[in-house]
């Protein structure tokens, strides 16, 4: 603690960082546990000829939050794999990234970097109908690549090392970075696979859509299903959960700390003043008693000494000022020391 009791400047850092961070994680866990109960409100659905007639029942034609599972299917057109044969789907995305090794001065160690060079993504309208065939109905995918977990598989990938002279391996040793190579990769939603929504279904006119919800909920188009999609959820609200009361006791720990150590600091101040109080008021009281007998002392005192007690009495004068060494001391002719008469005879001077 420093002077005054207040905190120093690393506990007061610690305190206020520590709170920071136990709010941030406790805003984080509030998002996520809001995300998780959502999912456990949305309604589920399913792919059936009822489903236009409940979203004919609803308010606005509209199911805020809806869950429905079904297999993707191409409304017009299909795209195709740039590499693979045969290969259908509806979103595509292809991505060259760059892998070197970069010199870390600091640590003097060669770390892994990767950067993107170019990545795009096609789309083609597609629908989620029912896994099995019959009659159903579809629902009309909107902006899928504003999901939250679009489940794209990677239908090809392949390195391409990079080749290099030793004059390059010699100027990349200086420069600190070495090229690995470059990476290419093609993801595709398929067609058929099988896929999780949850948004906001709506009837718009003949057309069933799915779409982001308004709600500021999370779009989902998920490959796994519903359960285990809310299971994840629920597993990450725990996550974020003991992460917050961990970092809460550390901050209330902390806090603990430099309340007691304020407390220990107030408690010593306050000993110390009552110490220096009785202290105070002992000296005062022997200064009393001390002056108190030094007074009468110092009026029975020789006027000349200060030391011997007074026992003569000069005439004619009546002076009672000295002791009887200090009157044979005295010069000749001796004089009284309080009114300077001369002295003619003395009385000695008895106290009982």
């Amino acid at each position: 603690m420093e002077g005054g009791g207040r905190p120093s400047a690393v506990q007061a850092a610690l305190l206020a960082a520590s709170t920071a961070l136990t709010a941030l994680l406790y805003s984080l866990y509030r998002q996520k546990a809001r995300v998780a109960r959502g999912l456990q409100g949305a309604r589920r659905l399913q792919l059936d000829g009822d489903l236009r007639a409940v979203l004919l029942e609803a308010p606005g034609r509209c199911v805020p939050y809806a869950v429905i599972e079904g297999v993707v299917r191409s409304v017009k057109e299909t795209l195709s794999s740039q590499f693979v044969e045969n290969c259908k789907g509806v979103v595509q995305r292809l991505t060259l990234q760059e892998h070197k090794m970069v010199w870390n001065r600091t640590t003097h160690l060669w770390n892994d970097y990767e950067k993107m060079i170019h990545q795009r993504t096609n789309t083609t309208p597609f629908d989620l109908v029912p896994q099995e065939d019959g009659a159903g109905v579809a629902v009309r995918v909107m902006k899928p690549l504003d999901a939250a977990e679009l489940s794209l598989e990677t239908v090809y990938e392949k390195f391409h090392p990079s080749v290099q002279s030793f004059t390059d391996v010699i100027g990349h040793y200086i420069s600190g970075e070495r090229p690995k190579g470059i990476q290419e990769t093609e993801q595709m939603l398929k067609v058929g696979t099988a896929l999780t929504g949850v948004g906001e279904l709506v009837l718009d006119n003949a057309t069933i859509k799915l779409q982001p919800p308004k709600q500021g909920m999370p779009y989902y188009l998920s490959s796994v299903d519903f359960d285990s999609l809310l299971q994840k959820q629920e597993v990450n609200v725990r996550f974020w959960k003991i992460l917050t009361v961990v970092f809460g006791f550390a901050t209330c720990a902390v806090l603990f700390f430099i309340l007691r150590k304020q407390y220990r600091h107030h408690r010593e101040r306050r000993h110390l003043k009552q110490m220096q109080d009785e202290f105070r008021q002992a000296q005062e009281r022997l200064m009393r008693e001390m002056n108190a007998e030094g007074g009468e002392t110092l009026k029975n005192a020789c006027v000349i000494c200060l030391s011997n007690t007074k026992s003569c009495v000069f005439l004619e004068c009546g002076h009672v000022c000295s002791c009887s060494e200090c009157y044979r001391a005295l010069p000749e002719p001796k004089r009284c020391p309080i009114c300077r008469q001369a002295i003619s005879r003395v009385v000695p001077l008895y106290n009982s």
